[in-house]
């Protein structure tokens, strides 16, 4: 692996432009309002900008799906997020907008009381955790610099997490507008490249397995399935909810998540496209995980590596920020303010500086003490969702609202049936037939029967 002058002038303008603009246009004199949510007033064009570059925060899981897979990761990582963010733009957006909350728990409390709102606040926390996001920046900048990973990830750090504690999320929305050109520019050189040189779909299919250019990808209904369900992560995600309450309108939230899906299909198109000439062009890579990375190592001539390295760090970089910043916004509106001692003495800006700093620290200890992103997106999606999904959708729809008390049995069963089939299909309790169930699938199983008590409960006692 060699990066020559022109490959690291790049990168390092990459960089240095990252931090320009993350800091030149922060303003230090804000209030809370346009500190968390740049003043509600976000237009259409940075709406747009910022909601499709920050949805692309796994690019390496992406390149690795497509590689074992092939078209399958567009079936089952694009189409169903297309689906549900369309439905979230039609029928969420407005509920969202008629309140003026900062936060999903913040939300949560009002509806179901202060319980609900702390163990909200406690998956929001863990569904935000920049740590997956972190982890493939620095493995990129550890391979790019050969580096140790630690090292890449405080660097990692410094590029994403320093100029929001001054500019506070419109410094995460400039530095997304960059990203957004920065990671489409990388992955149209690269599909350019390998489509003249190497040929289109006829050259794909003559050097790929079969399966490669199905939609099922050879795989099971029940795997596509579960991956539909983890789509869900759509509804509860609290990037939708920031950016959809920093838009200056509804239909500027709404127009703006509809344009994005068509954006999301152009960049999926890009990224699969070279996902599959990475593995037509190099069959046998050991970890797929680094397939877009050997591609550009072996393939790529000066300048054109920098731009898909670029391209692929700013992929990350856009989620990595966002998910910081909520993750700081969540600890300190909705635990930090809750304490007397502090809120008293604290504004919510400089307690979210705070948080800032903590989710920095906890995030770079999960990316050391989980070295796999995979894992992390797993443990997360499967203990978090099916705790929130209902509840979440109730509190913008009161005909799905339950009791307060149904509402804690609900979030507390979501992720201790979650984490128990976890653990018991881990350690081989659970065998045969059973063992083919995700632990998300057996939570929100669980959990729907709750609700769906809860509601005949409610409607019952409606009708006395």
């Amino acid at each position: 692996m060699i990066f020559d002058k022109l490959d690291l002038t790049i990168l390092f303008g990459f960089f240095a432009a990252i931090l320009l603009i993350g800091f030149f246009t922060s303003r230090k004199n804000q209030n809370d309002e346009e500190y968390l949510l740049a003043g509600r007033n976000v237009k259409l064009f940075l709406f747009v900008l910022t909601n499709v570059a920050t949805w692309y925060g796994g690019i390496l899981g992406v390149g690795e799906f497509t590689y074992r897979y092939g078209l399958v990761n567009w079936f089952t990582q694009g189409l169903p997020y297309y689906i549900f963010a369309i439905i979230f733009a039609v029928f969420f957006v407005k509920k969202i907008k008629s309140f003026s909350n900062f936060t999903i728990p913040e939300r949560m409390e009002q509806m179901y009381g202060r319980r609900i709102s702390l163990l909200s606040a406690v998956s929001v926390f863990v569904l935000a955790s920049p740590a997956p996001y972190l982890l493939m920046t620095g493995i990129i900048i550890s391979h790019i610099f050969n580096i140790s990973l630690p090292v890449a990830l405080l660097i990692s750090l410094g590029l994403t997490a320093t100029y929001p504690i001054i500019g506070g999320y419109k410094s995460d929305i400039l530095t997304d507008v960059l990203f957004f050109f920065i990671m489409f520019i990388g992955f149209i050189v690269a599909a350019v490249f390998l489509l003249t040189h190497y040929g289109g779909i006829g050259f794909l299919q003559q050097h790929l397995p079969p399966e490669h250019m199905s939609l099922t990808g050879g795989v099971s209904r029940g795997y596509i399935v579960v991956w539909w369900l983890i789509a869900l992560w759509t509804f509860v995600d609290p990037g939708f909810f920031q950016r959809t309450q920093a838009a200056a309108t509804p239909k500027i939230a709404t127009y703006g998540i509809l344009i994005s899906v068509l954006f999301w299909f152009l960049f999926d198109a890009l990224t699969n496209t070279v996902g599959l000439f990475a593995r037509a062009l190099f069959p046998n890579v050991a970890n797929p995980s680094q397939s877009y990375l050997i591609l550009a190592d072996n393939i790529f001539s000066s300048g054109m590596k920098g731009l898909l390295y670029a391209g692929l760090i700013a992929s990350i970089l856009s989620t990595l920020n966002s998910f910081v910043f909520i993750s700081a916004t969540t600890l300190a509106n909705d635990f930090m303010m809750k304490i007397p001692s502090l809120s008293g003495k604290y504004s919510l800006k400089k307690m979210t500086v705070a948080g800032i700093i903590i989710a920095s620290i906890v995030s770079f200890l999960l990316a050391v003490a989980i070295p796999s992103v995979i894992d992390l997106w797993y443990v997360i999606g499967s203990l978090v969702i099916p705790g929130l999904l209902f509840l979440l959708v109730s509190v913008y729809f009161p005909k799905w609202k339950v009791s307060p008390n149904i509402a804690l049995l609900e979030i507390l069963s979501g992720f201790f049936v979650s984490i128990g089939w976890y653990l018991l299909r881990t350690y081989g309790f659970i065998t045969g037939t059973a063992a083919v169930i995700e632990p998300m699938v057996a939570g929100l199983i669980v959990v729907s029967i709750i609700h769906g008590i809860g509601l005949v409960s409610a409607r019952s006692k409606s009708t006395e």
